[in-house]
């Protein structure tokens, strides 16, 4: 990513590149970025290409990535959802590989999910661009907001974060709002709390802290405000409430087996690195500082319990037509923190 980005801003890429990953708004603004830069606007009608793999023609794609610039340095051609190619046009893709043209630039980009073709890799410059980490996301929209002439304070950007998950096209939209909102000034929690519903402590990270704390009560009044934010499902919030338990899990084993608090701490950072799609649901450190907080309101038959109704409560919501979740996450919440602590014998 480093290299890619030095190379735009000194106009110096190379021949060929492959966006992929999971992060498919960053590949789209990566492309524009790139478009930018490179296609010069009063020739970009003449040099600038963008094609749909499932669609392309052997013949048609050998055309575009043959041609020649005209009245400009060069030319840029973007090949979407490389995967989707068929076998004569990649053909023709693998001929013009060998010997790529010094005057276009190619950029292929690979939709989510596309299974990595190690033969293609090796002959191109590859960019991954992955879902970023709670902290990243916060990172991201303080810089975003500045990119829409936007001022936003760390805390409200949390805040949306918190609200949005790491939905950047979402953020983007909401951020927009909040700064035709504010008339520009500053974004504040106020103006979050009032253009995006969501309010200090009734976020994602209060309703896993009170779980944490074994605090059913409190959880259960918080299914139905967690609920109704952007992109936070019931499966979502139980994905995460399972992380949450398995953290506490292990921290439970490091303590029984005499493990110390700094190699813990390593060790989950390890096991979150190690399942870095798992849904956390806030900053990995703060889940940790979590864990370690309120492990010794756990024991390890409580936790096993929790894991048992989590993951029948994913099956039954994937499972079942109704519309609302919220009752049975309220029930599930007393029920997993009830205080009546199970010993082993």
């Amino acid at each position: 990513m480093r290299a890619f980005k030095a190379a735009l801003e000194q106009g110096t890429p190379d021949a060929v590149y492959l966006l992929h990953g999971d992060n498919d708004f960053l590949k789209e603004e990566k492309v524009k970025e790139l478009v930018d830069r490179l296609a010069e606007p009063a020739t970009r009608d003449f040099n600038f290409e963008q094609l749909r793999a499932a669609e392309v023609e052997a013949g048609r794609l050998s055309v575009a990535l043959d041609g020649l610039p005209l009245m400009a340095a060069r030319r840029v051609v973007v090949l979407r959802d490389i995967g989707a190619l068929k076998k004569d046009p990649r053909v023709a893709l693998d001929r013009y590989l060998k010997n790529p043209a010094t005057d276009t630039v190619l950029v292929l980009v690979a939709a989510a999910g596309w299974k990595v073709d190690s033969d293609l890799m090796d002959r191109v410059s590859a960019v991954e661009m992955k879902q970023l980490t709670e902290d990243e996301t916060i990172k991201w929209t303080l810089m975003r907001a500045s990119s829409v002439q936007a001022e936003i304070e760390d805390e409200a950007a949390r805040l949306l974060v918190r609200a949005t998950g790491s939905d950047l096209a979402l953020i983007d939209g909401e951020l927009r709002k909040l700064r035709d909102y504010t008339e520009g000034r500053c974004i504040g929690v106020e103006a979050v709390n009032a253009i995006v519903g969501v309010r200090a402590g009734e976020t994602m990270e209060d309703l896993l802290d009170a779980v944490c704390a074994r605090d059913g009560v409190r959880a259960a009044s918080l299914v139905e405000l967690v609920l109704s934010q952007p992109k936070t499902t019931g499966v979502s919030l139980v994905m995460a409430l399972t992380t949450h338990m398995l953290g506490i899990g292990q921290v439970l084993v490091a303590r029984r087996n005499r493990t110390g608090p700094r190699q813990i701490g390593q060790e989950l950072f390890a096991m979150l690195g190690e399942g870095r799609s798992s849904v956390v649901g806030r900053p990995w450190g703060e889940a940790i500082s979590a864990w370690t907080k309120h492990a010794d309101r756990w024991d390890e038959l409580a936790v096993a319990r929790a894991l048992a109704l989590l993951h029948e409560a994913d099956g039954s919501m994937k499972e079942s037509t109704l519309s609302s979740d919220e009752q049975s996450l309220a029930t599930l919440m007393l029920t997993m923190c009830h205080q009546h602590r199970t010993r082993a014998a």
